[in-house]
């Protein structure tokens, strides 16, 4: 696992009670998690925590069960895996996307190709009429009670300058939080919800017919993932609307910390789009936010997610 050090003491009489004065330092430790020598491809890690360069495999066809297991080992490792020069057709990025589960039907995102049936493949396309507006941290529809698990995003056409998408690791923003910010927030409960943010751009007969099907929901704080026991912050500012058990300013309190805390560079990885390049991200793990600074220009993105488990905190 990876855990973060912080090289100077937080300074005592800052009013932030996150703020560190000098580097942060990412010290991986060696786990037996962490141990596997890739051998069906390579890696190259952008940053020390978030963020890899898959080479030497193709998205497409069959795909070997090593490689599979790999891709997964790598996932969880990283939190986002990219790769470059994958021209590949929409039915091999969902035959890829099936590899990983069950995918998701997005209710507000119902774009198949004409004569295609599909629901599961999210066509985003911006250009000089409909500007971006997922330029804000966030994981992918934390107000469902079983968020998404992954994300397999494709560059269908992209800007000549802008457009970037960024993710923040949030096991190493869990990692750097003082012991006794952890020790606030580790029993604690959000609320998540979509009408703040699909809902404020909907006729109100289109948000009236959809909230009995999509009520607020509840999940931890501080999410454990299963398959490596590593706690990461599951609280976004795209769609936790408050914390409970907690007095209203208390939860603003957090929140409004917690949320600037995501925005630390030191937690992010950033990548510059190309056609054909394909993103593949554990939607648990990490927070993400496209670049909207390539208006009028033009950007079509594929995505398909697959669907996740119920979040489970530190108490079960």
């Amino acid at each position: 696992m990876t855990t973060f050090f912080p090289t100077a003491e937080i300074a005592p009489k800052n009013t932030d009670p996150l703020a560190v004065v000098g580097p942060l330092v990412a010290q991986r430790t060696p786990t037996a998690f962490e141990s596997m020598e890739y051998k069906c491809f390579s890696i190259d890690p952008v940053t020390p925590t978030i963020g890899a360069k898959v080479s030497g495999i193709r998205l497409s066809g069959s795909i070997s069960g090593d490689a599979i297991a790999e891709l997964q080992h790598a996932l969880l490792e990283w939190k986002v895996l990219y790769f470059r020069d994958q021209d590949i057709e929409r039915s091999d990025h969902r035959e890829f996307a099936q590899l990983w589960g069950e995918l998701e039907q997005h209710p507000f995102f119902k774009y198949a190709q004409p004569g295609q049936s599909e629901a599961d493949v999210a066509t985003l396309a911006k250009d000089g009429m409909t500007g971006g507006v997922e330029n804000t941290w966030h994981n992918d529809v934390t107000w469902h009670t079983h968020p998404s698990h992954a994300a397999v995003l494709r560059a269908v056409e992209v800007p000549s300058l802008g457009g970037d998408t960024s993710w923040a690791d949030m096991a190493a923003a869990y990692d750097l939080l003082p012991q006794n910010i952890r020790d606030r927030i580790d029993p604690l409960v959000a609320e998540h919800d979509w009408m703040d943010s699909f809902g404020r751009f909907m006729p109100k007969e289109n948000t009236d017919m959809l909230r009995p099907q999509f009520q607020p929901v509840h999940h931890p704080v501080v999410r454990v993932i299963p398959e490596t026991g590593r706690r990461v912050l599951f609280v976004n500012s795209g769609f936790t609307t408050r914390i409970l058990g907690v007095s209203e300013a208390e939860s603003d309190e957090l929140l409004t910390m917690l949320f600037r805390h995501v925005q630390r560079p030191e937690f992010q990885f950033r990548l510059r789009w190309q056609p054909n390049t394909v993103a593949f991200w554990d939607n648990r793990t990490c927070q993400h936010y496209a670049s909207s600074d390539y208006f009028p220009a033009r950007r079509v993105m594929d995505r398909i997610s697959i669907v996740g488990e119920r979040p489970v905190g530190i108490s079960g």
